[in-house]
């Protein structure tokens, strides 16, 4: 008897109306103070880059980020509890950066509760660095927890000249 591998085929694509329920679903499983449909409903008519994590069957996870004036903000990542620990917010956060480049930034922030040991460890390892910190900014349990800014610096990908 022999036992076949399944490996998982996951593809980063961007992020369509139809997917905010299952990305509010990730959302609200995720996080205990989650962000609203409508919140990611706004971010794609705004036209934030907003991307997805497809495992097929089902979303893995998701990342939001804006971009302008040579910066890059990473606004929300998250990766469903049950897809964790396997690579995927890594990858996640290294699509954003590269697009983030691409769009011509030359640095990327994002804010991270100081409680979240496992992002602000993924953060540092891709380089980020601390920065600052914003007082009282995320709702918590016990009243408000500070945020962690954190940045890297990127280097913009040149653009093809339009012909």
């Amino acid at each position: 008897m022999s036992a076949v591998l399944q490996t998982e085929t996951v593809r980063i694509r961007p992020m369509q109306d139809e997917d905010v329920p299952e990305v509010q679903s990730i959302e609200r499983r995720a996080y205990e103070f989650p962000w609203s449909a409508g919140i990611f409903s706004d971010c794609l008519r705004v036209g934030y880059c907003c991307w997805v994590l497809d495992g097929g069957a089902m979303l893995l996870g998701y990342g939001i980020m804006s971009v302008a004036v040579e910066e890059s903000h990473i606004l929300n990542v998250c990766v469903a509890p049950e897809a964790r620990r396997r690579g995927h917010a890594r990858s996640l956060m290294g699509h954003l950066l590269t697009t983030g480049a691409e769009h011509g930034a030359r640095i990327a922030y994002l804010e991270v509760r100081p409680s979240n040991a496992g992002a602000l460890k993924l953060y540092t390892d891709l380089g980020f660095r601390h920065v600052g910190t914003r007082r009282a900014y995320y709702p918590a349990r016990n009243g408000r927890e500070d945020a962690f800014v954190l940045s890297v610096p990127l280097v913009p990908t040149p653009r093809p000249a339009a012909s």
